[in-house]
């Protein structure tokens, strides 16, 4: 499902915590969302290898 957000729905979604936050605060913040992106698709990716191997190995039997 599509979630159509305004700029200022987003604004205001953002916490004064981040808002206030220094650039070395966000530089680690930035740090962290990019390992966890990574970090999924690492994951969706052992999931695809996961199923292949099933896959083929119901296929040899």
């Amino acid at each position: 499902m599509a979630l159509d957000l305004t700029l200022q729905q987003i604004v205001e979604g953002i916490p004064n915590t981040l808002l206030n936050a220094s650039d070395r605060d966000l530089e680690g913040f930035q740090k962290i969302i990019d390992e966890t992106i990574k970090l999924r698709e690492s994951h969706r990716n052992l999931q695809k290898m996961i199923k292949n191997f099933s896959t083929s190995s119901i296929q040899r039997s």
